[in-house]
């Protein structure tokens, strides 16, 4: 672990990515403790306030709403979202491609060609098409989210674990009469815990990503709640008049995926130079 965090942290984007995303979750952890104005009350008087104004460091948006208070609890629903949708895909996902990885046969097929008919939709159709039939709402959103980046996980997992299903101590301990269910949890995975990881570190920005497109069309986050999404959402049609209701949840969300994808790609890194250390 120690060499692996070395190796993290010499790679300068990853190392630059991490501070970034310690930067917001820190601000994200500490809002409730900022004594910021309810994001929700409305001030129609001081609509569209700029930056930096009087009591508005941000400024306000359409309906006069504090911009930073609505910033910062919206970008931590953003990310509880995105991790959210993250976790419960990657345990999905990866408990179905080590029962697809580790049996095969007959119950490889069965498992790998649902998840091709899952995968034969565009990610973001089958989205829209979960959550019109779930209904808008963030948690159906996450749903959504989530379901469509199960397939990414199984595929990934279940390639892994045909690996390590023909390994030698996996047929050792076949031999010692343990039951499928005992070798699965303490032979197989233990070694793709690191992949479901490295796996994660590099889809939960695109998650993000989903979740806010799915708000900015109004399916995800409902009124007054605020993300990331509604807030570009709420503020396209002033985009030209007042700029900076849009420019402030979207410079956000740059920074969040930015970094973490420069922390996912140095977790990537990090781990193959350490199973490759001569190159």
């Amino acid at each position: 672990m120690t060499a692996f965090l070395k190796l993290l942290v010499r790679n300068r984007l990853a190392a630059f990515g991490g501070i970034v995303l310690s930067i917001i979750v820190f601000l994200v952890l500490v809002t409730p403790l900022l004594g910021l104005q309810d994001p929700a009350v409305t001030d129609t008087a001081n609509r569209f306030l700029r930056p930096f104004s009087d009591g508005h460091l941000l400024g306000t948006d359409h309906l006069g709403r504090d911009l930073l208070s609505r910033l910062l609890w919206g970008t931590q629903l953003s990310l509880a979202v995105g991790f959210a949708a993250a976790l419960i895909a990657a345990l999905i996902g990866s408990a179905i491609g080590i029962i697809a990885g580790y049996f095969g046969g007959r119950v490889d097929n069965v498992f790998m060609r649902c998840i091709d008919v899952l995968m034969a939709f565009p990610y973001i159709l089958l989205a829209l098409a979960i959550v019109a039939a779930l209904g808008p709402g963030l948690l159906n959103a996450l749903i959504a989210v989530a379901a469509v980046n199960i397939p990414f996980f199984a595929r990934n997992i279940r390639g892994v674990t045909v690996s390590l299903a023909q390994r030698e101590f996996v047929e050792a301990a076949k031999l010692c009469g343990m039951s499928d269910l005992r070798i699965i949890w303490s032979e197989i995975v233990p070694n793709v815990i690191p992949v479901i990881v490295i796996a994660m570190s590099t889809t939960i920005g695109w998650m993000i990503l989903e979740t806010a497109g799915l708000s900015f069309l109004g399916l995800g986050s409902q009124p007054p709640q605020a993300d990331l999404g509604s807030m570009l959402g709420e503020a396209r049609n002033s985009l030209i008049t007042d700029p900076h209701a849009s420019m402030v949840p979207g410079v956000m969300i740059f920074f969040i995926v930015m970094s973490i994808n420069l922390l996912g790609d140095g977790v990537r890194d990090a781990w193959i130079q350490g199973l490759n250390p001569a190159h």
